[in-house]
């Protein structure tokens, strides 16, 4: 949760996440709990970059939380890619979580101690470690598997999982 809570909400430049699994995670924000949508809804209005890699559709809570905060849809980038698995936080560039928690609240820690995962990861700000953890997403995000990959059938970015009536001339995303 320290970077939850602590390091992500002091993001000045951009924001990107990693993870296989997501969902309607909860979290605190200023003693008052909240989806963590909410945190990077508040990021988007201070005109942060945010990217989100992950492996699978969210469920259909995330989905409501994530239609109350509209300024997502064309504030956060996001690619769908059924080989994602790697769970990495990057702010700035300059801090990196890296382990094993999904942006999950039992991956995350925001269940109550007896529905918690058993999670290993580390947080960094040496340089030549951060620098790897960038490279990894970055290659993911610029497609560099894609070509070898042979799974795009299942892949999907931000314009497949938006609804049609969303993909309008108001819409950046839909340009």
């Amino acid at each position: 949760m320290r970077v939850i809570n602590g390091l992500i909400p002091k993001t000045k430049k951009f924001l990107w996440l990693a993870t296989a699994d997501l969902k309607d995670l909860h979290v605190d924000k200023n003693g008052k709990i909240v989806p963590f949508l909410e945190i990077l809804s508040d990021l988007v209005k201070k005109n942060i970059e945010i990217r989100l890699l992950h492996a699978k559709e969210p469920g259909p809570v995330f989905r409501k939380d994530f239609d109350r905060y509209p300024n997502l849809i064309s504030g956060m980038e996001r690619i769908l890619c059924p080989r994602v698995h790697l769970k990495s936080v990057i702010i700035d560039g300059k801090v990196a979580y890296m382990g094993s928690a999904n942006l999950t609240g039992a991956g995350m820690g925001a269940k109550s101690s007896n529905k918690r995962n058993f999670e290993a990861g580390i947080i960094t700000t040496e340089a030549n470690l951060v620098s790897k953890i960038i490279e990894q997403f970055d290659d993911i995000w610029r497609g560099s598997h894609c070509q070898d990959c042979k799974r795009k059938k299942y892949c999907a970015d931000y314009r497949d999982l938006l609804p049609k009536l969303i993909l309008s001339k108001t819409c950046p995303v839909g340009q």
